[in-house]
């Protein structure tokens, strides 16, 4: 148990994700492990006991757009609705404590553990975000990660949409643009020179790119999928699986469906299945970048449209910069069908709230690439957004 501690420390570190020396992790092994011991540990041991998990995690995040959020929402206000489908899908919502609502520690404890009989985490403002880990402590993780996807970008959307309403809240977002925008490490990736076909390499190289696309925060771990196309096999990421960890999590997939490998493989299995029987591509890397989800989900026809559920209903393929965005749902009947044809002529395609997918024609580097470059573009072409209509 202490060395998952030590692994899920290091990844939030990392990625970024929470404040130094504010990770605390509270784990039931035969005893009660504590990675930091300070005045919470009474609370959240009296949380643990309420609960059936193994564990919890508890972090102040990086950035305060999940405080901001909480600030700019009305007093009435008890959760935070995600607007990407990844999150909104896997958290439905996010309950929050307001400040003014922190009473004594036994108190809290029983607010805590109340929210999560029924919801995966939560956030206590200005203090930081919980999670907990019904059977693993990687379940902890991920929902910390969950939450902050779905924060970064509900906030930066509400931004656009709304403008500044917080004081202070203008000189904090220039300084997190300034530290945000640092051009990506594209020469560090060594990619392997296509066409590929021995196994052992096509499996090898994907477990690289995996890594390659997480380091570079183009992905979150657990929130994407890498598939190569040879000799009728599809060689796919499982489903669930952090692609910077993918040793022994590709399944070799027949485009004939005469194994039951597809069982396991990611739940976009039929997008990546058409794209390869539509077009000449032979890799494929989807991810949710920050930034290309939030610009896929800013339309300027939105207030005039009777379009109730954009990532499901939108019959348009909008472009940002010459990056064509489509709608759709996951699964055969939805972007299976809105993606492949779009991949078939521009090789990159952004899916409403969703993510991107990319493409290349003998190995991953123009895959990568194309991850790169749609979300250099993306943020980039955010910020002059925001300045001119701010």
């Amino acid at each position: 148990m202490r060395d998952q501690i030590e692994k899920y420390t290091n990844k939030l570190l990392k990625d970024g994700l929470a404040v130094p020396g504010s990770i605390r992790f509270y784990a039931l092994d035969d005893e009660l492990i504590v990675s930091k011991d300070d005045d919470w540990k009474p609370v959240f041991k009296a949380v643990l006991d309420e609960l059936s998990v193994v564990g919890l995690l508890f972090a102040a995040p990086a950035l305060p757009f999940a405080d901001n959020l909480i600030a700019r929402s009305s007093d009435a206000d008890t959760r935070i609705y995600p607007k990407d489908s990844e999150v909104k899908t896997f958290l439905h919502d996010i309950p929050f404590i307001r400040r003014s609502a922190i009473g004594e520690g036994g108190e809290l404890a029983k607010f805590i553990a109340a929210i999560l009989r029924e919801r995966k985490g939560l956030i206590i403002e200005g203090v930081g975000f919980v999670a907990a880990g019904t059977v693993t402590l990687e379940q902890a993780y991920i929902t910390y990660s969950s939450i902050f996807h779905a924060t970064f970008i509900k906030y930066l959307l509400e931004l656009q949409e709304h403008g500044w309403r917080l004081p202070g809240e203008q000189e904090a977002l220039e300084r997190f643009k300034s530290g945000w925008s640092q051009p990506y490490d594209v020469e560090k990736p060594a990619f392997r020179n296509g066409p590929l076909t021995a196994r052992s390499e096509i499996i090898e190289e994907i477990c690289a790119v995996g890594r390659y696309t997480v380091e570079n925060g183009l992905v979150d771990s657990f929130f994407g999928n890498i598939s190569l196309f040879d000799d009728g096999i599809i060689y796919i990421s499982q489903t669930g699986a952090s692609l910077d960890e993918l040793e022994g999590l590709i399944d070799p997939v027949p485009m004939d469906n005469s194994s039951t490998y597809g069982i396991t493989a990611s739940s976009e299995l039929p997008v990546h299945r058409r794209i390869y029987e539509t077009s000449s591509y032979t890799t494929i890397i989807h991810g949710h970048p920050k930034f290309s989800v939030i610009m896929s989900m800013i339309c300027e026809k939105r207030a005039a449209c009777d379009i109730i559920d954009c990532g499901k209903d939108c019959p348009e393929t909008r472009f940002v910069d010459g990056v064509p965005i489509v709608a759709g749902e996951i699964g055969a009947g939805g972007i299976a069908k809105t993606v492949p044809p779009i991949i078939k002529e521009y090789g990159r395609a952004l899916v409403y709230g969703h993510g991107l997918f990319c493409a290349g024609s003998n190995d991953f580097k123009d895959a990568f690439s194309g991850l790169v470059q749609v979300e250099t573009l993306c943020r980039r072409r955010y910020f002059e957004m925001l300045a001119a209509d701010l």
